[in-house]
């Protein structure tokens, strides 16, 4: 069945109060069948009196009692109840006799943090807003994403029309945008219905786009002092930090001396600095090390969004980018990096292209798609990668529904062309957005670099409700990453302790990120809470069927509200506009 509300109060309900309402206003929990209330393991309690060691128990929103509690800081878990007053956690350990507006038995079951996606694409994809519930996520347990990853964020915008920046992920002409800073941006979160916590970091890329920065050109001193002025702003109202995409068009023509300037900025508002490498393939140690440069001469704390080693030839290199971490951390460098547990990309087909086709942006790359001879030496260049186009599987497209759910090798066949030639036409008829799923990561690989103790799980994906949009076959990631990462490494493979895979999810993407409330089971901590059936946990989306939610998750609270009842997902909107330093 599905819990339409749940609505809280600070004291101890009367009778007959509107406290649930499953099917009609002001519906009386009291009057709840006793099968229900037994299969919802909830109990509603009247009004009377208790005493506790002499005293009147306090009362609560929320108990939930018997669990087992991870605390999200990696340490041995224990069975206890958890008090919650509103959005805030008031006590963890035996209760007593207090009572509860609402108390679930959460006999065995985990109770963990809620999980924290620090790579998230909602926003830039718009789904935040047009599917704002995003059950994908918090079917996983996901309570908080972080956007404006990988060098694009929604803000500051210098116009309206910089919302550009977006173009080759959503459908700008449907996109309403009424800000151009942060705090404006922020503000307007403030007003709508969020189904999950976000926090935002501030986007290189857009930086670049809102200071007018040309596309082809190095900043100027005058470029970089007014983005340092954007990032500043953006900083103090709230953003957590500046992520940087350094292989996509406006990141391209980036110099040290920006770079230098961009994160100095940063660590003088200890903040943090995000980044998508500019090349994940054979350039990336020489990427890996370029970020590195930059945190160890200006003291910045760096992160490694979604690390991968990007194609066979390249697997081997993915170790020695791990060294470049591991040489700068041992010598106080702070780095770490997240991970998501697939062997499949999902990126844009365009970034593909050679780094001399990207120059001058989305304009230009399209005239070099629609000359001839620029066709010949850019199909001469894809074959030189020697790129496996029967792993590559069209994922969303504009205007080719066909070609969606097969690979470039299959399109290639049934049109009797070379795979160069329907990868370019594929670009140049949807105007560059068409986006695939790449077998382009050892298992392996992937494995090694999970493992390490400072990295964080992450989905690098998008939040998705049940709206099905026209060619477009979503990654499963952004269906089943963190249930996915507990069944191999937790269940399976069994390399991974419960509470160090939660601590992954909870603890670390929290003091990465520098949030205060949120991450840790602790009293004062806000209420961001999960209940999970450890059996039954588990990721059901694939490529095939990628629209299909995680299972297990019992109870999800979201700032003390319920956005999963009993294994339903409710139609509260219980998320919250975060901000760095109140958060």
């Amino acid at each position: 069945m599905l819990v339409n509300n749940i609505r809280y109060a600070s004291a101890i309900v009367p009778q007959c109060s509107p406290i649930i309402r499953p099917f009609r206003p002001n519906f009386c929990p009291q009057c709840l069948p006793h099968a229900l209330r037994h299969q919802l393991r909830l109990r509603i309690k009247e009004k009377r009196p208790a005493r506790y060691n002499g005293k009147m128990p306090r009362s609560y929103s929320v108990i939930i009692r018997n669990g087992l509690v991870f605390d999200g800081a990696g340490l041995a878990p224990a069975q206890a109840d958890i008090g919650i007053d509103q959005d805030t956690i008031r006590v963890i350990g035996n209760i007593g006799d207090a009572s509860g507006l609402l108390e679930i038995d959460a006999s065995n079951r985990y109770v963990a943090p809620g999980f924290i996606d620090l790579t998230n694409h909602s926003d830039t994809h718009w789904t935040l807003f047009d599917q704002p519930r995003q059950e994908s996520l918090i079917t996983q347990g996901i309570t908080t994403i972080v956007g404006g990853n990988c060098g694009t964020s929604l803000v500051p915008l210098a116009k309206a029309s910089d919302i550009e920046g977006i173009q080759k992920w959503t459908d700008i002409s449907r996109v309403n945008v009424n800000w151009r800073e942060t705090d404006e941006f922020l503000n307007v979160l403030d007003t709508l219905p969020l189904g999950v916590n976000v926090a935002t970091l501030v986007g290189h890329g857009t930086l670049r786009r809102a200071a007018r920065v040309d596309i082809t050109h190095s900043a100027s001193a005058d470029d970089i002092a007014t983005m340092n002025d954007l990032l500043r702003r953006a900083l103090d109202a709230g953003a957590f930090g500046l992520s940087t995409g350094l292989g996509r068009s406006f990141g391209l023509s980036a110099e040290h001396d920006e770079l230098e300037a961009l994160f100095a900025s940063v660590k003088r508002a200890k903040a943090l600095t995000a980044h998508h490498l500019a090349d994940e393939g054979a350039g990336i140690v020489a990427a890996m090390s370029r970020i590195v440069g930059a945190l160890r001469e200006t003291g910045a704390v760096g992160h490694i969004s979604h690390f991968k080693a990007i194609g066979r030839k390249s697997w081997p290199l993915g170790a020695a980018a791990l060294d470049v971490i591991e040489n700068a951390r041992s010598g106080g460098i702070p780095v770490t990096m997240d991970v998501f547990p697939y062997t499949r990309t999902g990126s844009n087909l365009y970034l593909l292209l050679p780094e001399w086709a990207m120059e001058g942006g989305r304009t230009e790359i399209l005239a070099r798609l629609e000359n001839s001879a620029t066709r010949v030496a850019l199909a001469d260049a894809l074959r030189s990668l020697t790129l496996h186009y029967d792993r590559m599987v069209i994922a969303s497209t504009v205007h080719d529904v066909g070609a969606v759910g097969h690979t470039i090798a299959d399109l290639a066949l049934r049109s009797e062309r070379t795979p160069e030639d329907v990868m370019l036409e594929l670009l140049r008829t949807n105007q560059l957005q068409v986006a695939i799923f790449n077998e382009a990561i050892s298992e392996d690989g992937m494995a090694e670099a999970l493992l390490q103790t400072y990295a964080a799980i992450a989905s690098d994906g998008v939040g998705q409700g049940t709206l099905v949009r026209p060619n477009d076959l979503p990654h499963p990631r952004s269906f089943g990453a963190f249930p996915r990462a507990i069944k191999l490494f937790v269940k399976e493979r069994r390399a991974v302790a419960w509470k160090d895979m939660i601590q992954k999810m909870t603890g670390l993407p929290a003091s990465i990120l520098g949030l205060r409330r949120r991450g840790w089971l602790r009293a004062g901590m806000a209420a961001d809470i999960i209940v999970f059936d450890p059996e039954m946990l588990q990721d059901r989306a694939d490529y095939a069927e990628a629209r299909t939610f995680s299972e297990g998750m019992e109870w999800v609270f979201i700032n003390g509200r319920a956005a999963i009842a009993a294994g339903e997902i409710t139609r509260d909107f219980s998320g919250r506009a975060l901000r760095r330093g109140g958060s």
